[in-house]
């Protein structure tokens, strides 16, 4: 078997794998502050945002549960489409399980940290030893920064102002499409994410918020439906 040359994970130099994991865990770090922001507008204390940020520790459910907050959704759907967006993430722990294959003792620490930033940074490494890399570097960056922006920007809103203004809660869903855009590859993911889209814009005028998620996530399943009837 070929030793592994010092510096380099796997096939891919330790160094390309850390910058690439901390580019990924810093830019999307920072959007807490926006997380903060937003979650001080919609009435969230800066304890609960904070809680938030350490406990859920996924922007889109975070995002989407103070967005139906803040648009007087009912707390109970606000927390259904979250956690409806959540679960998104179980599905990459099977994926990631089996290409990461960490130590028992280690895997409900690493289950917190699986997100599409980590995911997508640990998926794109061509071997496992870049992917735990990867996947370990952007999680520690994004969870320390994350969670640190969030207490800074809560604090800060106030001093902000309005926070519709300056537009900051479109930064999370902004950071979220342009992780997601490149992922869709085939068809069928195409299409999916084309029908979420239409479903959740076409919705959103007439049903509470928070409920719009719920519809675009039939997507899916109607898209795979129709596939499976093509002759």
């Amino acid at each position: 078997m070929q030793e592994t040359p010092e510096g380099v994970a796997g096939g891919r130099p330790r160094a390309a794998v850390v910058r690439d994991a901390l580019g990924v865990g810093v830019a999307v770090g920072l959007s807490g502050f926006a997380f903060g922001v937003t979650a001080a507008g919609a009435g969230v204390s800066t304890l609960q945002a904070c809680v938030l940020s350490l406990l859920v520790f996924t922007g889109a459910s975070q995002f989407a549960l103070v967005g139906a907050l803040a648009a007087g959704g009912n707390p109970f759907t606000a927390a259904a489409g979250a956690f409806f967006l959540g679960t998104r993430n179980a599905f990459y722990g099977l994926r990631l399980s089996q290409l990461l294959k960490l130590p028992r003792a280690v895997r409900p620490l690493a289950a917190h940290w699986v997100i599409d930033e980590t995911t997508a940074v640990a998926l794109a490494q061509p071997d496992r030893k870049s992917a735990r890399l990867g996947f370990t570097v952007t999680g520690l960056t994004l969870y320390a920064l994350w969670n640190l922006t969030t207490l800074l920007g809560a604090l800060g809103a106030e001093a902000i102002g309005d926070t519709n203004a300056w537009g900051l809660d479109a930064a999370g869903p902004a950071v979220f499409l342009a992780l997601l855009a490149p992922m869709l590859k085939t068809s069928t993911e195409r299409a999916v994410a084309a029908l979420a889209l239409v479903l959740g814009l076409g919705f959103l005028p007439v049903l509470p918020a928070g409920v719009p998620v719920l519809i675009a996530a039939l997507a899916a399943p109607v898209v795979l439906w129709m596939k499976g009837r093509r002759p």
